[in-house]
């Protein structure tokens, strides 16, 4: 026979009906203890991530195609033609800086920002330049944003919040003390 008890046990609304409670001395509530999710190696490829296949496609197409418009260009204008000995005022020949190789390597330097030695001399190719320069802003913004959220979101993912959303959902399995209040929780 006892007159008084103390001891961690959660008031119900059974319990009650048989015992007088006092107030509690201690209020937690059903507390979750779970593993971290495991983090996954990055793929050597998941760079590529931020952007869909396709963007990447069409990002490759616009490089080639931008480099062989700027060569064809270059060729047609008589202003990308110099002497390629300034000292002979009267050259039999003249150079043309916007060779193919030129090209697609003064395309990707834009493509990276780091520009060329490379210079467009002809408004023509001035303004295919600058078109291109504008469209790698845009995209090399568009990239770095994607690659922000991506990275951001994968930091952010956790499966469950709060006892609903593990009663809710039925891929993580849990368990109990049995006959225990939390038991009857998600009873």
């Amino acid at each position: 026979n006892a007159d008084i008890a103390i001891g961690d046990l959660t008031i119900t609304y059974e319990r009650e009906g048989v015992v007088d409670f006092t107030m509690p001395f201690m209020n937690l509530g059903i507390s979750i203890l779970f593993r971290k999710p495991a983090k996954k190696v990055p793929k050597l490829f998941s760079f590529l991530s931020p952007l869909s296949l396709e963007v990447w496609v069409y990002m490759v197409t616009a490089f080639l195609g931008v480099s062989i418009f700027l060569f064809v260009v270059a060729r047609f204008s008589p202003y990308e033609w110099t002497n390629p000995h300034p000292c002979n005022p009267d050259p039999d020949t003249l150079e043309n800086q916007f060779s193919l190789l030129n090209t697609l390597w003064f395309t990707i330097g834009c493509l990276m920002q780091q520009g060329s030695e490379l210079i467009p001399k002809a408004m023509s190719t001035r303004v295919v330049a600058g078109i291109w320069w504008f469209f790698t802003l845009i995209m090399v913004s568009s990239y770095t944003a994607n690659l922000a959220a991506f990275l951001t979101v994968e930091r952010l993912v956790t499966p469950i919040e709060s006892a609903d959303d593990l009663a809710k959902q039925s891929t993580i399995h849990y368990g109990c003390v049995q006959s225990g209040s939390t038991l009857a929780f998600f009873e």
